[in-house]
């Protein structure tokens, strides 16, 4: 009896486990897409720059998009950013990143993403990290950080460097903030 038992809880086990799985699956499945078109994305967009294509480069960016870029004072809405890189998509080339490794994460409802990701760039390392949204039309950039790395153990030497020009800076944000 006790065996008959047994082979009735594995059995239902196991039921329980197979009928689990392929849901899992799908879904496991589903968000490697999602992953796939980030990343599609993501390449395109840097390709777009690399190509000094205006057009297609911000059509990557939602309507409220913001760019913050590697100076402590560049914090861009879309408009804004356009405005400022147009002289260099002009010249035929913007800038060309490529990246070299890339992490995608999403949020729980799916319609939310962010990513980061370790750029070549003629600036050597960078960190390209942001935000994207999913809508009917599919993946938008809403923010989009571009930081450059610093080792460790130059650390020091890149403070001193730059803090004669940011000290001011810090005092005039906090005065604006206030």
């Amino acid at each position: 009896m006790q065996v008959m038992r047994l082979k009735q809880l594995f059995f239902s086990t196991f039921l329980l486990i197979s009928m689990a799985l392929p849901g899992c699956q799908t879904r496991d499945r589903a968000q490697q897409q999602e992953e796939e078109q980030i990343a599609t994305l993501l390449d395109q967009f840097n390709q777009a720059a690399a190509a000094g294509n205006f057009e297609a480069y911000f059509g990557f960016f939602a309507a409220d998009a913001i760019f913050i870029g590697t100076d402590g004072t560049e914090r861009w809405n879309k408009k804004d950013f356009m405005q400022w890189s147009k002289p260099y998509f002009d010249r035929g080339k913007a800038w060309d990143f490529t990246s070299i490794e890339r992490h995608i994460s999403f949020s729980k409802s799916g319609e939310m993403a962010w990513f980061d990701e370790l750029l070549e760039t003629q600036m050597k390392l960078c960190r390209g990290s942001g935000v994207l949204e999913k809508d009917e039309n599919g993946w938008k950039i809403t923010q989009y950080v571009l930081s450059m790395t610093i080792p460790n153990s130059l650390t020091d030497t890149v403070v001193s460097l730059k803090s004669g020009i940011e000290t001011k800076l810090i005092e005039e944000i906090k005065l604006t903030v206030k």
